[in-house]
């Protein structure tokens, strides 16, 4: 799907949330992606950044004409402002947008927006339905509140860390900034169910505290529950999935594939695939603990099979068992899928840089309000005139707001 750089008029049927405003003041990864899935189903999206470097994240890894290519996937459907929040001027505009918008995201350090005289207070005077929706490390409250908080602290702190990487080896990354983007899809659900109370509910705004912690704990599935009656500290384990068998990560000739045979019927059916249904009649392997019990030698079993094998070979063997079943992919494997271009989860962008790039489709996929690329990402402050004006700033006004800096 091509698109150019300025925006396409709005399909017939309304989108999701067409009509709802989201002034975005959030830098990086949680905020923005938040506001990236909010434009991508129908909001305006105003992002407001800091007049000469902008957004750190337009230099953040591979570099195209000046620009991340990161930056083309998390600023589509955004209107770029550059405005100075430093200074008061740039306070009063910041004000004024936000007095007339629906929602408010921001993950900058607890107090900044105080300090800039935009407390949920202040701004609940100006604009009592404003949805405010505040990330930050270790949230709004609590001793740790000051702290700075990235990413992959809150992976730390969460539990998260401790879970990946092989037994008693250094602790590795997901390898993708999966704190920040926990942290906005938290953040998301948040907004729009603050949206649904204030319109269906008769509600008014509030604010929604997300800390990047407290969104990966969310995901810790029985964590806790497990240490509570049990005592048990939960440990690394690699591929594995413990507690839970099989699923894990077996060799073939040619890498690596994953199979998840867990299913009481589903392991049958993989013991028989791999030629082994003495196991799968076993009365003491029929249920997941008795699996769990014998773990060791069920992984040995598909191992000795798999290694035997390809990547495809065994794809094929455990597709026709019905038994789930996949390759590790890579950013090559996912380019050259078909079933990734079949659900359009591969599209094609072009950017105000004039060059096309892949980018990754839109999740999730709504029948009748899909989620639309209506925009490519804009350069810094290609938006400050227009929005603006839609407030009733004249060109002079404008002009003199750029000599001091103000604006750009």
């Amino acid at each position: 799907m091509a698109l150019s750089p300025a925006a396409p008029p709005l399909p017939p049927s309304p989108a999701a949330l067409q009509g709802v405003r989201v002034i975005e003041m959030g830098q990086l990864i949680a905020g923005p992606f938040c506001g990236k899935t909010l434009g991508e189903f129908g909001a305006d999206v105003i992002k407001i950044e800091a007049p000469e470097s902008g957004d750190p994240l337009r230099n953040w890894r591979l570099i195209k004409e000046g620009t991340s290519v990161w930056w083309q996937v998390q600023s589509r459907n955004k209107r770029s402002v550059a405005l100075d929040l430093r200074q008061k001027e740039g306070q009063d505009i910041a004000r004024q947008l936000i007095a007339e918008a629906d929602v408010l995201v921001e993950n900058f350090r607890p107090g900044t927006l105080e300090g800039w005289g935009m407390s949920p207070e202040e701004l609940h005077q100006l604009n009592p339905g404003l949805v405010m929706l505040r990330i930050s490390g270790y949230g709004q409250t609590g001793p740790y509140r000051d702290l700075p908080g990235f990413g992959a602290i809150g992976e730390a702190m969460g539990g998260l860390r401790h879970l990946t990487g092989e037994p008693g080896r250094v602790p590795v990354r997901v390898g993708v900034s999966i704190g920040d983007t926990l942290a906005a899809l938290h953040g998301t659900i948040g907004v729009l169910t603050a949206l649904y109370h204030r319109k269906v509910n008769g509600g008014k705004g509030q604010v929604i505290d997300v800390a990047l912690h407290e969104a990966v704990f969310n995901v810790m599935e029985s964590l806790i529950p497990e240490y509570s009656a049990f005592g048990v500290v939960r440990e690394a384990a690699g591929s594995a999935l413990p507690g839970i068998a099989p699923s894990n990560a077996y060799p073939c000739t040619d890498g690596w594939v994953l199979v998840a045979g867990n299913g009481d019927s589903i392991f049958k059916r993989l013991m028989d695939a791999i030629g082994r249904p003495d196991l799968g009649a076993a009365p003491d392997l029929a249920n997941n603990t008795g699996r769990v019990a014998r773990v060791k030698e069920i992984d040995a079993a598909i191992d000795a099979w798999s290694a035997q094998r390809t990547v495809q070979q065994v794809l094929d063997a455990l597709g026709a068992a019905r038994v789930p079943a996949g390759k590790v992919y890579t950013a090559k494997d996912i380019a050259e899928d078909p079933h990734y271009r079949a659900r359009d989860m591969l599209l094609t962008q072009e950017t105000r840089d004039g060059y096309r790039v892949e980018v990754p489709g839109i999740v999730p996929k709504l029948s009748a309000t899909p989620g639309t690329i209506r925009s490519s990402a804009p350069h810094l402050g290609d938006d400050t005139d227009a929005v603006l004006a839609e407030m009733g700033l004249t060109a002079e006004q404008i002009a003199l707001l750029r000599s001091k800096g103000v604006v750009q």
